[in-house]
């Protein structure tokens, strides 16, 4: 099919589309094939040749993504429709199914209102000066992993940099066949502008996007690909030998996300980091290498399908018999955890075993 649109500029059957449309992104395949195709970037292409027509409701949240004092602007009016009651009648009347924004709604969080200051010091000895990416959504409804990080930099001697000006990595856009370059070309002019040691992102399938901005040979997207890391490979490489953590004996297992596993193939520094800890036992969650549903926007643009996959990974959950699930991607733990088991960025389980 990717063949027949960008080598012989052929028109698919719906057929081919709806096949198409049903991948899950999770670029498994780039990882097994012998040939090393570069399939997540053929499947961009595609999706921006065949233009593909956008419901309102994803043209609204291709909006709000790219529209940062917006999603800002509705957040309390979100935080009042949460505490209100109006979610359950709402959800037993069958109006937000009709409007196709139940799964979306499902999803729904309490989000933080105030906002991450520009800049946290370190009141240690000083070792330098790091940017943090927060994302479109990490600010408002992932804080707790964002603070941990500013936590155990602050701690290790950074001082962390926020610029406000940053925007979405552009994923959600590119991923679905829309323009992201406006996205991307802002956020090689913001994070560029500063005097930092590294721009770290805590979201690895943020990440995935933002290491592949290197795919541009200007040079701005060069200066920027020499900085960016992910923060769990700089703290792993960072981290002072008199930084020593409490011990825990929880039971641990780490979900790989696809964007971690396939794209950024450093799945092995978190293993590492959560042996920071001592006593704490820690075991890959089984199946790994099947992708938990998430998919970015699959959750929503699939529901059924993300289900299904979500339904074995909360198997292989419950069948781990740990305490804590570890992600490293927000919109994974966002889309697995249960009401008896959390998911949690292992930031913050590093953040929790700080003395003092």
């Amino acid at each position: 099919t990717i063949s027949n649109v960008l080598q012989e500029n052929q028109t698919i059957s719906a057929e081919q589309r709806q096949h198409l449309d049903n991948c899950l992104q999770c670029r498994a395949c780039e990882v097994i094939c012998p040939s090393k195709m570069a399939y997540g970037q053929l499947f961009d292409q595609t999706q921006a040749a065949l233009k593909k027509p956008t419901v309102w409701q994803a043209r609204l949240g291709f909006w709000l993504i790219a529209n940062k004092r917006w999603r800002i602007r509705l957040l309390p009016l979100l935080t009042v429709y949460l505490k209100s009651g109006l979610q359950k009648p709402l959800r037993h009347s069958g109006l937000l199914a009709k409007l196709h924004l139940a799964q979306g709604d499902a999803l729904l969080a309490q989000p933080a209102l105030s906002p991450l200051a520009s800049s946290y010091p370190t009141s240690r000895m000083r070792r330098g000066q790091v940017a943090l990416f927060t994302g479109c959504l990490s600010e408002a409804f992932d804080r707790a992993t964002l603070q941990a990080a500013i936590t155990l930099l602050n701690a290790m001697g950074y001082t962390v940099i926020i610029p406000p000006q940053q925007s979405c990595c552009g994923a959600i856009h590119q991923h679905n066949g829309q323009n992201a370059a406006h996205l991307i070309a802002n956020n090689l002019k913001v994070f560029n502008a500063l005097s930092v040691d590294a721009v770290l992102y805590t979201a690895t399938g943020c990440g995935a996007m933002l290491s592949e901005y290197q795919s541009d040979t200007s040079a701005e997207a060069v200066q920027f690909k020499n900085r960016i890391q992910d923060i769990n490979a700089f703290l792993l490489q960072h981290w002072p030998d008199n930084l020593q953590l409490q011990a825990s004996a929880q039971k641990v297992a780490v979900h790989e996300p696809c964007s971690q596993r396939n794209v950024l193939k450093n799945q092995h520094t978190v293993y590492a980091l959560l042996q920071k800890i001592p006593d704490l036992d820690v075991t890959p969650l089984a199946d790994n290498a099947l992708c938990c549903g998430a998919g970015g926007s699959y959750l929503l643009s699939h529901p059924d399908n993300a289900a299904q996959l979500r339904a074995l990974k909360h198997e292989a959950m419950h069948n781990a018999e740990s305490e804590v699930i570890v992600s490293s991607n927000y919109g994974c733990a966002m889309f697995i955890q249960t009401d008896t088991l959390s998911v949690v960025h292992p930031l913050v389980l590093l953040a929790r075993q700080l003395p003092g």
